[in-house]
């Protein structure tokens, strides 16, 4: 499998990658079987860049991930996880849900200071006994997930600290890279001005339906010599499933705006004669400073599946042909 460069960084990963939030629990229960086997079977199909969070599972994701790892060969795979929430200990009944089925037993608090970034990697140490991280995402900042006023208090714990940490932490060769991992364009322009960033992990605002990120990111992504590494290129399912009753665009059902324009999608695919998924899977590959596409799943079937969708061939012409359906969003 082809490998590709994050950044200037000497950091090469595969060009499709493996994303751990369906081996959390996220909205449906993963058994460890499950998770193991599908884990297994990114192994197989040649995926060496694998990507968790604290978050998925609230540490579970970790957890499993590290237990897979830890007996494979250091230098043959590349593993990423965030920073930006720290987790207590809580009694069963008051687990917060976040749509993970049977998460571990803590609560979560937002830290991304300099203290913040520290005591979550230390902790992700802990989850996933391993001793190596390569790349730190600062993890869902911006008001997608927290709203106006508590972006700005959490934008400038960054920018007085947490980046100094993820600094900190690079140079002394602790990781290899930092970035962002979130769901929106805004936040990436508004600390990549500020400072410079090895990667973005950008989920759903570069598919062949949500173009967000192509005016201004992509440019300046270029310009800085960012890399991205994109997640979400179904937009929550509907690209994969078409646009089906309770199809679901961004966490929620599709609107008939929304389903009119996956369904011309799905012409164009039906008369170049290769499948729709294929084509979102494969798009955000076709933009040299997209460095990965990730593939998360808790079923190796589905695994496998997604898999053989890359290897279908979608002739590069084809993808000029969706950009009179796509939109253009910005969330928060």
């Amino acid at each position: 499998m082809d490998k590709l460069r994050i950044g200037t960084t000497a950091l090469e990963v595969t060009e499709i990658s493996f994303g751990g939030a369906a081996i959390g629990g996220l909205y449906r229960a993963c058994p460890r079987e499950a998770a193991m086997e599908t884990l297994q079977t990114a192994w197989d199909a040649g995926l060496r860049y694998f990507d968790t969070a604290p978050f998925y599972g609230f540490g579970l994701s970790e957890r499993r991930t590290g237990d897979f790892l830890r007996y494979k060969p250091r230098d043959s795979y590349v593993l990423s996880t965030k920073v930006g929430r720290l987790f207590r200990p809580v009694p069963e009944d008051q687990v917060p849900d976040h749509s993970y089925v049977d998460p571990l037993p803590f609560a979560l608090d937002y830290d991304y200071s300099y203290n913040g970034i520290m005591r979550s990697v230390e902790f992700s140490y802990a989850r996933l006994g391993l001793n190596r991280i390569d790349i730190l995402f600062v993890h869902d900042i911006g008001t997608y997930t927290h709203g106006v006023e508590k972006t700005k208090l959490h934008f400038r714990q960054l920018m007085d600290g947490g980046l100094k940490a993820l600094d900190e932490l690079k140079t002394s060769g602790v990781i290899s890279a930092y970035g962002l991992g979130v769901n929106e364009v805004q936040i990436c322009l508004d600390v990549l001005r500020e400072a410079p960033l090895d990667c973005i992990l950008l989920a759903s605002r570069y598919s062949l339906l949500d173009r967000s990120a192509e005016a201004e990111l992509l440019p300046l992504c270029r310009e800085r010599q960012t890399s991205l590494i994109i997640g979400g290129v179904f937009n929550s399912g509907i690209l994969a499933t078409g646009p089906v009753h309770g199809a679901h665009f961004d966490y929620l059902p599709a609107t008939q705006d929304i389903l009119e324009r996956v369904g011309a999608m799905e012409k164009i695919a039906d008369e170049g004669g290769y499948p729709l998924a294929a084509a979102a899977l494969q798009f955000p590959l076709q933009e040299p400073v997209v460095a990965s596409v990730l593939t998360g799943t808790a079923k190796p079937a589905n695994l496998t599946r997604n898999l053989d969708l890359f290897d279908v061939q979608v002739p590069q012409a084809e993808f000029a042909r969706y950009a009179p359906y796509t939109i253009v969003q910005e969330l928060g």
